[in-house]
């Protein structure tokens, strides 16, 4: 059987796995003791940093108040541990069923740093969501379809990963940055910030490798379906922000016309795009889009 590699891995792609795995080691910490939870975190501040939350940049900042902005803030901040908690679920289904098999031989060492720390992630994410907001929200999962090929599936599979990654590495750099933040808020971002470096430069590298694998052999229609499908995902992931059970937590009436105000709104567009500046320039440079416009609304 073709390994999902052969051809394209490279001595990069090996020394890098060595010096990520050594790095898991060092870094390596207990997280049912590394976290001082406190009681609770105070009501009248704000929960995620101000350009994070989702009317940011819209006349309706200023519709809601700021104590509602606060409240708002609170519940998208469980929103997205909420999102965290669910997207590394999913991702751990994917990559326990590709260890130590045909293909993978080569980064399967790695994979299990990979699981045990995002494991660990989930259950952090899942204690703040529980212990702060009593709840985990639930989540709608996009039907992308199979891609009806090995070796497409395995390379979409792990561009879902990276992407799903990126972007929530982009919240926790923010968050784990912002003075303004309580410090258990700053550390839960600070601490998964920590391990996703690492799984982001891993990522990023075995991406562009089952990429080529399989460049050389798709049709143009071909390659532009797999542009559009990743398109669509990432679409799809920023537009789990607007969150419209967040919004009535928040107090906010009409929930879903707050919703479809927010994503119509062209001054959310700028933002978002922030947030996926980086994979989508990895993206481009390695060839797999070849027009970056997103289509979110």
């Amino acid at each position: 059987m073709r390994s999902a590699v052969d051809n394209a891995v490279t001595e990069r792609f090996k020394e890098l796995l060595d010096r990520l795995g050594e790095k898991s080691v060092e870094d390596y910490y207990n997280p049912y003791k590394m976290f001082d939870w406190v009681d609770s975190i105070p009501e009248d501040v704000y929960w995620m940093s101000e350009d994070l939350i989702s009317p940011y940049g819209t006349e309706l900042v200023d519709e809601l108040g700021v104590e509602t902005m606060m409240r708002l803030s609170k519940w998208e901040s469980i929103n997205f541990y909420s999102m965290n908690v669910h997207g590394i679920r999913e991702l751990l289904i994917e990559v326990v069923n590709r260890i130590h098999m045909p293909g993978f031989e080569i980064p399967s060492d790695f994979f299990h740093h990979f699981i045990g720390e995002e494991n660990e992630h989930m259950w952090f994410f899942a204690e703040f969501c529980r212990r702060y907001g009593g709840k985990i929200y639930p989540t709608v999962k996009l039907e992308l379809g199979s891609a009806g090929d090995a070796d497409v599936e395995n390379f979409l599979v792990f561009a879902r990963i990276l992407l799903f990654e990126e972007i929530v590495d982009f919240y926790n750099m923010r968050m784990g940055e912002d003075r303004s933040l309580h410090e258990t808020i700053r550390q839960v971002n600070r601490i998964h910030h920590q391990d996703e470096s690492r799984h982001i430069a891993f990522g990023r590298e075995l991406v562009a490798l089952l990429y080529k694998r399989i460049a050389g052999r798709l049709d143009e229609t071909e390659l532009r379906g797999i542009e559009d499908y990743l398109k669509r995902y990432v679409a799809f992931s920023l537009r789990a922000f607007y969150n419209p059970a967040v919004y009535r937590d928040a107090g906010v009436e009409d929930p879903m016309g707050f919703r479809s105000r927010l994503l119509a709104d062209e001054r959310r567009r700028a933002p978002e795009l922030k947030v996926v500046r980086k994979p989508m320039s990895f993206l481009t440079k390695n060839g797999i889009i070849t027009d970056p416009t997103l289509s979110i609304n």
